[in-house]
């Protein structure tokens, strides 16, 4: 879908951070909500258990481990194995976790998917090997930590990040990306479209254990004097620099048919994808037909040597819910399903990109029809917004129809700053995006009875009844936030143990009355305290 101070010379990541692989590793930092324990797998047997996904302070790897003084990551023994063994493919090598599947293999980062997610590894595989699941996983991006986007797994979001040509820098895209991943986005994108593209994308990879996804055609742009100057030559040229550096996944808008743009012309909005936008300028120039789709092959050819996921663009999505639901966003859907088959005969992973503005009414035949032209590849969607008038405002009207769609059966969710169609998002505006979608993807999760989603709601309402402030604090998706509204009317210690908050005040506190009522029947609360007990630790072992 359409950055924090660097790391002082000389220094080391373990000892210039909180890594959880040296002493100074504060869990409590990250407020990682979505994560539990993860696996490292190496040789057949040996299991190492590691703590829970964090980004340390500078914004640098998390997924590190010191071994006789060598920083290693996370996933350099995993990949050197299979790269031995594609040695002797004779120019053939497909390193994708699809063709792994296939084959019948548990790789480690299914493994370590399967712990975190409570799930059995070969329904992973089983997963991954039907095209239903993803693993987006570069070879190159080997701090990564795997995780999995699809129907069988729990709902995950997406952040934007990326400067544009008139602000930000490679310090604000990092400060970024560590809020993004603080808050718990479980993928970014560098949807750079200025400056030094290339070292801006270096530095977000190296630093990023999530995943990271690009819109290539950007840089392509970038090289050129106008889009009618483009070339598939070029493209493919960014597509292989971008796959060799370790790109995860890439928007490729090879859906947008020549036939398709005449469709437009009825919107109001007309197109809102910049690729989109972009490659219809190129089509309707040269009189041509798209060469993303004519050469699809070739940039399926370059993906599976690198393992690098297609997020196949919607580049005609709505941009109004005036639009929604048309002939032209239902015609390169459509074309989505047929390139989704033509990646599946080269073992390469792809997610569906949807829209986008959709009215409430409209969500599930979103979902329906994603699901039955597109194979149940998974959905990546754009919110959506489901109205058009809250500028400022639009990581709510998005996250309502985020939640729904999720619900429906999308897996994931790509977030709307309040910045969204006003400007460039700052850190403070991902922070809010991420935070509405984090709302969004667990209501989803809540809503299709995931095992153990409730858990920590669960919790916080014991904590709740109980006045627990603190761990109603800790429980929650934004402890900082919490506390300080709590605090800003009764800051003292004092206040933490009270069975009232600013709200009501002593004497009309309804917990506190009821606590009182069924004291009067001779009722205590050791029965709750009990339950609130068992779940804090279920919650801890979750990693939730």
């Amino acid at each position: 879908m359409e950055t924090g101070a660097n790391l002082p010379n000389g220094s080391s990541p373990l000892n210039a951070c909180n890594s959880p692989f040296n002493g100074n590793f504060n869990r409590s930092m990250y407020n990682d909500c979505s994560r539990g324990g993860g696996l490292l797998a190496g040789e057949p047997g040996a299991i190492i258990h590691f703590p829970v996904r964090g980004v340390c302070p500078l914004g640098l790897r998390a997924a590190e481990h010191e071994l006789w003084g060598i920083v290693m990551a996370l996933r350099d023994s995993w990949v050197e194995k299979r790269e031995a063994a594609a040695a002797t493919a004779n120019g053939n090598r497909n390193m994708s976790q699809m063709h792994l599947a296939r084959r019948g293999f548990i790789t480690e980062e299914m493994q370590f998917i399967g712990q975190r997610e409570h799930l059995d590894p070969e329904l992973i595989r089983g997963e991954v090997a039907r095209g239903r699941c993803i693993i987006p996983a570069n070879i190159h991006h080997r701090n990564l930590e795997p995780m999995a986007i699809g129907i069988a797994t729990k709902c995950k979001i997406n952040a934007n990040i990326g400067n544009s040509s008139t602000s930000s820098n490679i310090d604000e895209e990092l400060k970024k990306l560590h809020h993004a991943v603080h808050y718990g986005a479980d993928t970014i994108m560098d949807l750079s479209t200025g400056g030094d593209i290339p070292t801006i994308r270096k530095a977000i990879i190296e630093a990023s254990p999530v995943p990271v996804g690009t819109v290539p055609v950007y840089e392509a742009i970038s090289r050129v004097r106008r889009p009618e100057d483009l070339t598939f030559e070029l493209m493919l040229e960014v597509i292989q620099e971008q796959a060799e550096q370790g790109v995860d996944y890439m928007t490729i808008h090879a859906g947008v048919m020549r036939e398709h743009v005449p469709f437009v012309r009825k919107r109001i909005t007309g197109i809102v994808s910049r690729g989109g936008s972009l490659m219809a300028h190129w089509m309707e120039h040269h009189k041509k037909q798209n060469f993303l789709y004519e050469r699809f092959d070739d940039i399926c050819k370059v993906f599976k040597k690198h393992d690098v996921s297609f997020s196949l663009g919607d580049g005609l999505r709505p941009g109004c819910i005036a639009d929604a639901s048309d002939d032209a966003q239902f015609a390169e859907l459509k074309v989505l399903g047929e390139l989704t088959k033509k990646a599946w005969e080269h073992d390469v992973q792809v997610m569906i990109e949807g829209p986008g503005h959709i009215p409430m009414d409209k969500i599930k035949e979103q979902v329906d029809k994603e699901m039955e032209w597109c194979h149940e590849a998974p959905f990546y969607t754009l919110g959506p917004l489901v109205i058009d008038i809250a500028p400022g405002y639009d990581h709510i009207t998005s996250a309502i129809g985020a939640a729904m769609i999720g619900w429906f059966g999308a897996s994931m969710l790509c977030y709307v700053t309040p910045k969204e169609h006003l400007g460039l998002p700052n850190p403070e505006d991902v922070k809010q995006g991420v935070i509405a979608y984090k709302i969004a993807a667990h209501a989803a999760d809540v809503a299709r009875h995931r095992p153990g989603a409730r858990d920590r709601d669960d919790a916080l309402s014991y904590a709740r009844f109980l006045f627990d402030w603190n761990k109603q604090f800790e429980l929650s998706l934004d402890p900082e936030t919490a506390k300080a509204m709590h605090d800003e009317n009764l800051p003292d210690d004092f206040y933490k143990e009270a069975k009232f908050c600013s709200m009501c005040g002593p004497k009309f506190c309804s917990m506190n009355i009821t606590q009182l009522a069924e004291a009067e029947g001779g009722h205590d609360q050791a029965e709750r305290k009990q339950k609130f007990v068992e779940l804090l630790a279920k919650v801890k072992a979750a990693g939730a």
